[in-house]
């Protein structure tokens, strides 16, 4: 329990939170509470482990035996990177969900980033020169409902990340806060490989104690081009082990095995901020072997420019002093430096009405996968990856929540199929934002 949980503060924000109803990111949290991280800088923890991310680019028909996750027998490179990216994938929801824990002591509520936003940053590799520099680019592309666009690219290796993310939280009456992820992110090797992510839902325990921390739940899906299928299933304390942050995953070797409940190759087992093991399914002497120890590789941390160097749409720079004022503690400060950004914004948003214009976003723009909208967006190319892997998938192509599967209960007939795409172009003509 946090010694805060007693103040008056907490106290009252406790009640505020039980007769709340709408967006959450619209509550005034004591400071304690508060993160100096604004929500775009989340991205970053994508590439918080370089060469895991880039190690599927790496493994070919010559030497996928040395990439074997621990099956002496594995059967093929494309089999090896299918394991492969599954453990990036494990050590990414590390950093993404544990890392605040361990540098603040609970989860704190982040800042909520204004339209345009941006964060940018590297993953300098100067001491192994064949890994190249890995770039990430994140742009808020939406304040209502927030939506954050994102890329992670290595172009020496040609391996890349793109993709947006969204949240819905509810508290329930217990005051725990339920978040429903929407988006999705592509992971492609050499142009020719890619595989389809969708996040998991998740929920927020402690808050009572005035400790929170992130729990997964549900269900991730890793969909390859080359077929196979990754299934990722989270649970809390309790229902696999008896251990937090518990997770079994699944690979099989085509998507219509897991639809048909055909048994997987193999089975991976453990906790993502921990370790796991796998075992191999229809090998003629099954045996248990490591798939991944978290505590023993650390992350990689995004070089990110001064602030004085930085452009004034990037994070930090915007948000610096607000930064300032919840590091110190200083409430009064807090609300008087964010009164100053978000009326800035609304200005803006006005100016922006009264002109008849909409803010042109930087590097992604909005695709409509709708068969037969009239709205004017772009539409999908022939060929589009994110269709042809939800076609593989069965995944509805609408904004519903992330891994929805067609035809089930959220799969919304009227619900949009707009999604956020990286125009690399856009990236390559900038002239004003620098790494």
């Amino acid at each position: 329990m946090s010694s805060y949980a007693g103040s008056s503060s907490w106290k009252s924000f406790l009640k505020s939170v039980a007769t709340f109803r709408g967006d959450i990111s619209t509550l005034t949290a004591p400071p304690f509470i508060l993160s100096p991280v604004s929500l775009s800088e989340f991205s970053q923890y994508w590439g918080e482990y370089p060469e895991l991310f880039l190690e599927p680019g790496f493994i070919n028909d010559e030497n996928y035996k040395s990439h074997s996750c621990g099956d002496k027998d594995i059967e093929s490179a494309e089999v090896a990177r299918m394991l492969a990216v599954t453990k990036w994938f494990i050590f990414a929801l590390k950093s993404q969900y544990t890392s605040r824990n361990e540098s603040m002591g609970s989860e704190k509520k982040p800042l909520n980033p204004f339209l345009g936003e941006l964060f940018v940053g590297k993953w300098k590799m100067d001491e192994k020169p064949e890994l190249g520099e890995t770039v990430l680019l994140s742009e808020q592309v939406s304040h209502h409902p927030p939506k954050t666009a994102f890329t992670v690219f290595n172009d020496k290796n040609n391996v890349k990340l793109e993709g947006y993310s969204q949240i819905k939280a509810t508290f329930s009456k217990t005051l725990t806060l339920g978040v429903r992820q929407y988006g999705h992110s592509i992971f492609s090797i050499r142009d020719n490989e890619s595989y389809l992510i969708t996040p998991p839902p998740l929920h927020v325990e402690g808050i009572l104690m005035a400790s929170p921390f992130a729990e997964l739940e549900g269900k991730s899906f890793i969909q390859a081009s080359t077929g196979m299928l990754a299934v990722l299933e989270f649970s809390g304390r309790g229902y696999f082990s008896g251990k937090k942050n518990s997770f079994k995953a699944r690979i099989y070797r085509s998507s219509k095995d897991y639809h048909n409940n055909k048994e997987p190759m193999y089975t991976i087992s453990g906790q993502w901020s921990g370790v796991s093991k796998m075992i191999k399914h229809g090998a003629q002497e099954p045996s248990e072997s490591l798939f991944h120890d978290a505590t023993k590789i650390k992350p990689t941390y995004l070089h990110v420019k001064p602030i004085e160097e930085q452009h004034p749409l990037e994070s930090r720079k915007a948000w610096k002093d607000v930064a300032k004022a919840i590091t110190i503690g200083d409430y009064k400060l807090i609300g008087e430096t964010k009164s100053v950004l978000e009326e800035r914004q609304r200005n803006m948003r006005k100016e922006e009405e009264a002109k008849g214009i909409d803010w042109e976003r930087r590097w992604f723009k909005d695709v409509d996968y709708s068969k037969d909208s009239k709205n004017g967006k772009m539409k999908p190319e022939e060929g589009d990856k994110f269709l042809e892997l939800a076609a593989l998938l069965q995944l509805s192509t609408k904004n519903v929540p992330s891994g929805t599967l067609k035809a089930t209960k959220e799969d919304i007939p009227t619900a949009d199929a707009i999604h956020w795409r990286f125009q690399r172009n856009l990236w390559d003509e900038e002239k004003e934002v620098v790494l």
